[in-house]
């Protein structure tokens, strides 16, 4: 079937957007991506349908409840997971991954010894950074090879031991577009007893999640980059949720996954990212009528979009070819696309990222400057304070949009 474009696009309200008589393109979405009106009609829908607190006993919470839980349903077959118990809803990725940091660290002792890496987002570096300097751990980072922005494989390998506690990888580079090998990396830490926390934020809009498939012990992810509200994600496998000991008031539930998710949630938000999944299965409903249940739409949804990516991935490095003075920084090999998503960070001799981003934005073009709180990535390369002009493609983006960056990308070099 041919890949709905079209269709997709019209169920986007800001694809049809002007900016001072441009319409807009959204090369934003690493940042956070555009949302269809679905997702948009649930929250409002909770709102002002069942709007209430959890667990009383009246009709309105009864409602609220049913939705939450669906919402928990709905989410743990997103990323894969065995139970809907075993996924936490938090304000954000961020505070998830502070959260079980401090658990975590808790566990550990003087000597104990922790893995992270420099092609994260902070995100995924700082709480556990933290968390070992409290319980006196020592942090090792696998280094990343700038001249292709991959991590270290052999280096990697040779910082694990039997001291190894956690490793915390990135499943996908928010600033390179990098996938990283992590099905081999979790087997290699899993061989030394290591427990493994995956950050699939900038993955999830891309590829399929499957945390039963990588036996990953966390995964987390965010529903404002796969087209849902702004809200976290963790997964966690039961047992440890069970075992490990949050920082929770004294009220809160003993039993997952209530104990990990402190106050009262965004229940609006919860609805809302159920409702991004149910867009991307119903999308892969529209490409595989044959897929029997939301797993399979699933499959089919995220196929089609890995297809369609990687042929947008090819016309935009192509087209970039033009632009000489431009450097891209990660994978331009056209054998090697498999090993990236459409996410492109770029740099130039004499202009700043701001300086390009500021001007493509006064024509509608949005794209971002800065280190995208990649900070690991961009201090390991030398690009700090200024960062790079970061170009991210999803699913709804089109090869005119790309055309039209190019071509006014062109003027500006030559300023």
């Amino acid at each position: 079937m041919t890949y709905p474009i079209d269709t997709i696009r019209a169920q986007f309200p800001a694809l049809h957007k002007e900016h001072h008589g441009h319409a807009v393109c959204h090369f934003d979405g690493p940042a956070g991506s555009q949302v269809p009106s679905s997702v948009a009609q649930a929250v409002s829908d909770y709102l002002m349908n069942c709007n209430s607190n959890r667990c009383a006993p009246f009709s309105v919470s009864q409602r609220s409840d049913e939705r939450v839980e669906a919402g928990h349903a709905t989410l743990a077959e997103f990323v894969g997971a065995d139970e809907p118990v075993e996924i936490v809803f938090g304000q954000n990725m961020t505070s998830l991954t502070l959260a079980l940091s401090r658990s975590l660290g808790k566990t550990w002792k003087p000597g104990d010894e922790i893995i992270v890496t420099q092609l994260d987002h902070d995100a995924n570096v700082a709480p556990w950074m933290l968390a070992a300097e409290d319980a006196g751990a020592k942090v090792h980072h696998i280094p990343v090879n700038l001249e292709d922005c991959t991590l270290n494989q052999t280096d990697y390998r040779n910082l694990l031991s039997e001291k190894t506690r956690l490793v915390a990888l990135g499943y996908a580079s928010n600033a390179t577009g990098t996938i990283n090998p992590i099905r081999q990396m979790i087997a290699d830490a899993r061989e030394v007893g290591a427990l493994t926390f995956i950050d699939a934020v900038h993955m999830a809009p891309h590829r399929r999640l499957n945390v039963t498939e990588l036996d990953c012990d966390f995964l987390s992810c965010s529903a404002y980059k796969f087209y849902g509200p702004h809200i976290g994600i963790l997964y966690g496998k039961r047992e440890l949720l069970e075992s490990l000991t949050p920082y929770k008031l004294r009220p809160s539930p003993d039993e997952i996954p209530g104990r990990w998710m402190t106050g009262t949630q965004s229940h609006e938000a919860i609805c809302g990212a159920k409702a991004a999944v149910d867009y991307l299965a119903d999308l892969g409903k529209s490409i595989n009528p044959n897929a029997a249940n939301r797993s399979e739409q699933l499959d089919a949804a995220f196929s089609a979009i890995e297809n369609y990516e990687c042929e947008l991935t090819k016309y935009l490095l192509s087209r970039f070819d033009e632009l000489e003075s431009l450097k891209l920084w990660g994978i331009s090999d056209r054998e090697r696309l498999a090993e990236r998503v459409p996410t492109f960070s770029f740099t130039h001799p004499s202009k700043t990222p701001h300086e390009f981003a500021e001007q493509l934005g006064q024509q509608g073009i949005y794209v971002w400057p800065g280190n995208h709180y990649a900070f690991p990535f961009t201090t390991a390369a030398g690009l700090e304070p200024g960062g790079t002009l970061r170009v991210g493609l999803l699913h709804y983006n089109t090869i005119e949009e790309i055309d039209r960056l190019v071509d006014s990308l062109h003027p500006l070099l030559q300023q």
